[in-house]
């Protein structure tokens, strides 16, 4: 069902500093005190790129696009090394954009200096060097290596998709492969009898593509805003899924989208799957309710911190008054998990 109502395009129009102010009193208000405080003081990187071609000039352009088993054989690149980073294996290079991805999804490596990330301590078990392995095949920019061949990096990529919490959201994967394309925001599966959704777009790989498939393929690719749609193009061609994407977001990429969300929504993929138009970040930022598991996709609408809910106010595209208002519009809706476009090191219980 496609809603008729096309919202003015004055909702994107900037905020005074005033008005954003007593919204963002208002959501505080009406948020329970059950539920995670928001928070706009981010503890985010400070400087995300502003656009894949210019994110780090001695990148190479091919970057986002080659191949992370190949990441992992460029071994030895000390004179790209990072000084930051402590002594051993494991390491970051200059060409780092500082997304984030190795510090949440391997916290006990990875760290932030210097703006830009590094390696304060190295793998110690089998564990922490899967994780560490694991960021390495997931950074968009192929910036992680090691100064030793891994011989148990393939055996690495084979956990990908990677399921979130298989015990509180069965069937819900991190697909990793962060694109460059998309400044390393997060891309997940849900896998589900009446047909797979992937949630934005990871780096397209056909190792992962055949990991999918495994898993049942994705009928449908749901967009959440026009910032992560990086390789969607190459999985509508390998999957076949059709694409989902508010018309607000509409770029010259994007112009062949099989749906486009017209007006404010709520919009339904069958019983289980609600679609709720957030604007704010971007004119048509759209969230993805998954209703059996009460789980919310974010993308960037919302993001999570270490002291709660946090809207990435620096990086607001169209209003900051626009997206808290939208926060408030979440605040009805059963859900107790978020599932965010960033910085998930665990599940966020609300």
């Amino acid at each position: 069902m496609i809603a008729s109502f096309v919202p003015p395009r004055s909702q994107c129009l900037g905020p005074s500093s005033s008005s954003s102010s007593v919204a963002a009193a208002e959501a505080k208000r009406r948020l329970p005190s059950t539920r995670a405080s928001l928070n706009r003081d981010l503890h985010a990187p400070q400087h995300r790129p502003q656009s894949a071609s210019s994110a780090s000039p001695s990148s190479p352009a091919a970057a986002a696009s080659a191949s992370s088993a190949s990441s992992s054989l460029s071994y030895g690149r000390r004179g790209r090394r990072r000084p930051q980073n402590v002594d051993g294996d494991f390491f970051v290079d200059t060409t780092c954009i500082d997304c984030d991805t190795c510090r949440w999804m391997a916290p006990q490596i990875f760290t932030r200096v210097d703006e830009m990330s590094a390696v304060f301590k190295q793998p110690v078990n089998k564990e922490e060097r899967l994780k560490a392995l694991q960021a390495l095949i997931s950074c968009p920019t192929s910036s992680i290596h090691t100064e030793k061949p891994a011989s148990d990096v393939l055996a690495a990529h084979e956990t990908f998709p990677i399921p979130i919490d298989e015990q509180k959201l069965p069937g819900v994967y991190h697909c990793g492969y962060h694109s460059e394309k998309s400044y390393g925001a997060s891309s997940y599966l849900i896998v589900r009898a009446e047909g797979n959704i992937l949630v934005d777009s990871p780096r397209y790989t056909k190792r992962l593509a055949h990991k999918i498939q495994m898993l049942g393929g994705a009928q449908l690719m749901f967009l959440t805003h026009k910032d992560d749609v990086a390789d969607h193009k190459k999985w509508r061609e390998q999957l076949g899924c059709d694409r989902i994407l508010h018309s607000e977001e509409l770029e010259d990429s994007t112009a062949e989208i099989e749906i486009k969300l017209e007006g404010r929504g709520p919009w339904n993929l069958g019983q289980d799957v609600e679609l709720i138009h957030t604007p704010g970040h971007t004119e048509g930022s759209v969230c993805l309710l998954y209703k059996p598991l009460e789980v919310i996709f974010t993308g960037d609408h919302l993001m999570m911190t270490p002291t709660g809910i946090s809207i990435m106010e620096q990086y607001n595209k169209c209003s900051v008054t626009a997206q808290l208002n939208s926060v408030e519009k979440l605040v009805d809706l059963d859900f107790r998990w978020i599932v965010p476009g960033w910085y998930i090191s665990s599940l966020f219980p609300l």
